[in-house]
């Protein structure tokens, strides 16, 4: 049975395939202003927009219903790590434009956030497969699963066109090959 849990780390299968691409951009001498912009979007609507909301509006709050708090442990960390990875995104998008604007010194803030936020996201995402989705598998029924599920692809379908889980990751997948990651 495919479950809400499995439908996360799914998610994170992509989003690790682009902190492979972001770190392999810091490696670039001069980076490219559309891949970045492309990823800052990415982040913000899928990684963000998408695959965090399904876990702050449905999950955690499914798994405080069992008892877990919101403000401390798993969900709590989880929580103020999905807050650090928006301060890493923003501090890409603050330096960016600063580069567009002429600022080539600014080329060190992107690149020191874009590795912070792979160096988060990677940890991260450990933590939420192999630790707070085991507990989530542990502790919601098999129909509390399956009713998440349905909410989540609700929630997938009822995005606009260009705005799909599966475009995102035709993205995600154009910038691999191109940074050979």
């Amino acid at each position: 049975m495919k479950t809400a849990t499995r439908n996360l780390e799914e998610d994170h299968i992509h989003v690790l395939k682009l902190t492979d691409v972001m770190n392999a951009i810091t490696r670039s001498e001069k980076p490219d202003i559309e891949h970045i912009e492309d990823i800052i979007d990415i982040i913000r609507n899928f990684a963000d927009g998408l695959h965090h909301a399904k876990e702050e509006n449905l999950l955690f709050p499914a798994l405080g219903k069992k008892g877990f708090s919101p403000q401390q442990g798993p969900i709590g960390a989880m929580l103020n790590e999905h807050i650090q990875g928006r301060n890493f995104v923003k501090g890409i998008a603050d330096n960016l434009e600063l580069f567009k604007k002429g600022n080539k010194a600014a080329v060190t803030g992107i690149y020191q956030n874009m590795s912070g936020y792979a160096e988060l996201l990677n940890s991260h995402i450990m933590k939420e497969n192999n630790i707070l989705f085991r507990m989530a598998d542990n502790v919601l029924s098999d129909n509390e699963q399956k009713n998440l599920l349905a909410e989540f692809e609700t929630i997938e379908q009822n995005r606009a066109e260009g705005t799909r889980v599966k475009d995102y990751v035709n993205r995600i997948n154009n910038l691999a090959e191109l940074y050979k990651v």
